[in-house]
């Protein structure tokens, strides 16, 4: 009996391993919330914000390209920002969870001062949100 108990056991780590994680999905309404906490410095649809790049389309774009943030020169992107898109990072919708989750952990150099976002929810709202406003 006990050696079957151990088989099952194994059995239920075995599937749970193999088993990926299930990702939240993220709810439009609540991340138009979230995101008034981006919106201190970051514009999307029609609002401007002169601290931040814009986020219209940032899905899909690759990073430290907005150009009318490019304009600013030396008051627009960090140096690693810029070296971050030249070495091919994208904002894909993974990248912009662990960004806003930690952004001096993702890109150590950063200007941008945002400690992050501590919830999964609110990173998965605040991404469907932003998703809205990429095409």
């Amino acid at each position: 009996m006990a050696r079957v108990l151990r088989h099952i056991a194994y059995l239920c780590v075995a599937v749970g391993l193999a088993t990926p994680a299930i990702a939240l999905e993220g709810n439009v309404d609540a991340g138009k919330k979230v995101f008034a906490k981006c919106g201190v410095c970051h514009g999307i649809g029609d609002v401007k914000k002169p601290i931040g790049p814009n986020l219209n389309n940032v899905v899909g774009r690759p990073a430290a390209t907005q150009p009318e943030f490019l304009a600013k020169g030396a008051a627009g992107y960090s140096k690693a920002m810029v070296a971050a898109g030249a070495g091919g990072l994208v904002w894909t919708e993974d990248q912009i969870a662990e960004w806003v989750a930690n952004p001096k952990k993702k890109i150590p150099g950063t200007k941008m001062a945002f400690p992050g976002l501590s919830k999964e929810q609110d990173i998965a709202d605040v991404i469907a949100y932003v998703k809205t406003f990429s095409q």
